[in-house]
């Protein structure tokens, strides 16, 4: 069990970039046919200052922390992981050529089937170089 101790418990601050190539690699990758999504002038054309990113992106993202320590200070076994569940609540609209920054805590520790599943809550905060909100991110993962 991880102990609960850790819940509230804020995680290294770490900004991602969002280049053009990347977005359009994710976007064929889920199987985005929307041209917004790969040409900048349909982008522009749908109101768009550059290309915008697609659907969950900001998920991709995530998996650039630098700083994966407090993993192992919590004691998560990443080879006993699963990815639960994840959310997202969209404020704005993030395009290519933005930096991201995300701010995440530990909201919520809790086991289940006697303690062989122990699931751990993030929350995160994403926000533009221009410090304004884009989104809100909620994942879950469960350590067997």
């Amino acid at each position: 069990m991880i102990d609960k101790k850790h819940i509230g418990r804020k995680l290294p601050v770490f900004k991602a970039s969002t280049d053009a190539w990347r977005l359009r690699f994710f976007a064929k990758a889920i199987g985005e046919t929307n041209p917004i999504y790969f040409d900048e002038s349909a982008a522009r054309d749908a109101g768009h200052p550059a290309l915008p990113l697609p659907p969950t992106f900001l998920f991709s993202l995530e998996f650039e922390q630098p700083n994966t320590q407090w993993r192992d200070e919590l004691g998560i076994q990443v080879t006993r992981i699963l990815h639960g569940e994840q959310t997202f609540t969209y404020h704005r609209m993030a395009y290519a050529g933005d930096t991201l920054q995300y701010e995440s805590h530990i909201s919520e520790i809790y086991e289940k089937k006697g303690g062989a599943l122990c699931f751990i809550v993030r929350q995160t905060r994403v926000t533009n170089q221009h410090g304004e909100h884009v989104a809100d991110l909620r994942s879950v993962i469960v350590q067997r």
